[in-house]
């Protein structure tokens, strides 16, 4: 089998690591040193480089001004943005985006994909409930007024919501239905308050009191929520890929440069063998992250075939190996750098702020064990 990545992956890739090239992760006021949110906005400059270069479009079909690419190739863009902790929408407006342009009407397609693919309009998504656990659908109830929808309900922690134009937010109708609602921001019956991420982003409690949207505003298609949820868990994956990779070339680069006893730390046992384990742990989460985004990017995943789980199984245990994955390789690093690690102007506790983020982003590792087990009982393997 060719587990290669196509040419136009890999110029993704490319291009991609070109826009990158500039970021540094300690840009912004660091978490540690901060009271409050660590930027009012996101790096908008950074945002416009993404658009020239075309890379918010990556998924989109060309009629909108998109590359026609599949999520395989998001994730890989994905990594190279969790390599430099890029502080851009760029997994939420992706998927919010790829997500109206699967499940969306005409209408909507035409008003949304051709802005967001250009970086003129910015979509994010809700994902985390009212607290955080539980069912996130269940924080928002959507009832029909007329020809229209009516919103009522909390979402919490909402990511980049006080720079985004929509918000794609679950909600259900009370008749075991989830349909996706694509709030604009400044809606009446709308309200942001303001909440602080790990990582000191800013996110947002948004609360919906009689927000009314019109049909083609909500995405009620059979199965767009999961979708929407497998593909931010499978991109968090790969933020996690990226920011794991970016965290134990600094640590190879600290200890093979740190002395002790007149020799580097790399030539110790204890050290190598560390640094062997949380290697082994970056190649599990990206064996298991690339079997999701395949998944994900055929059209047929999400039937069950031959005792073949639904793609929500392979989801799962990407997320599994990513949460467990990325705390490792930071803890470790933070052991093996010393009193180092916790030096404010070094970059390792930054990384440590975003890798915990991450980790608990859309489930934690028992989380998606939970899930994993339901799934495996509900559908036996043949």
């Amino acid at each position: 089998m060719d587990f290669t990545f196509t040419e136009e992956q890999q110029a993704a890739v490319e291009a991609a690591k070109a826009v990158f090239s500039s970021v540094t992760p300690d840009s912004v006021p660091s978490p540690a040193l901060t009271a409050g949110a660590v930027a009012e906005d996101f790096d908008r400059a950074l945002w416009r480089k993404l658009a020239e270069s075309d890379l918010l479009g990556l998924t989109l079909d060309p009629r909108y001004g998109g590359s026609g690419l599949d999520p395989l190739a998001l994730c890989l863009v994905l990594r190279e943005c969790g390599r430099v902790l890029a502080r851009v929408p760029l997994l939420e407006s992706s998927a919010a985006a790829l997500t109206v342009q699967r499940y969306g009407e005409a209408e909507l397609c035409a008003a949304v994909l051709p802005p967001a693919a250009r970086g003129e309009l910015v979509l994010t998504a809700a994902s985390s409930g009212r607290t955080g656990h539980g069912p996130a659908e269940l924080a928002v109830q959507a009832r029909r007024n007329g020809e229209g929808w009516a919103l009522e309900g909390v979402q919490t922690a909402v990511p980049w919501a006080h720079g985004a134009e929509r918000v794609l937010i679950p909600a259900h109708t009370g008749e075991g239905r989830t349909v996706l609602a694509l709030v604009p921001r400044d809606h009446e019956g709308v309200v942001l308050d303001e909440q602080i991420s790990t990582s000191g982003e800013r996110q947002a409690e948004i609360r919906l009191d009689g927000v009314r949207l019109a049909d083609h505003e909500v995405l009620a298609a059979d199965g767009a929520w999961e979708w929407l949820r497998d593909l931010l868990t499978t991109g968090t994956c790969a933020l996690a890929l990226g920011l794991g990779s970016a965290v134990l070339d600094l640590t190879s680069s600290y200890v093979s440069q740190r002395e002790q006893f007149g020799f580097p730390l790399a030539t110790f046992q204890a050290v190598a063998v560390q640094a062997a384990d949380r290697y082994i742990d970056l190649r599990a989460m990206e064996a298991t992250l690339w079997q999701a985004a395949w998944r994900l990017s055929l059209a047929e995943a999400r039937p069950t075939v031959n005792g073949t789980l639904p793609v929500a199984g392979d989801v799962a245990v990407a997320k599994i190996w990513a949460a467990e994955g990325v705390r490792r390789v930071v803890q470790t690093a933070q052991h093996l750098h010393g009193g180092f690690g916790a030096v404010t102007d070094y970059p390792l506790h930054r990384y440590h702020a975003w890798g915990k983020q991450l980790e608990l982003s859309l489930g934690s590792a028992a989380a998606h064990e939970e899930a994993l087990g339901e799934l495996l009982a509900a559908h036996p393997l043949g």
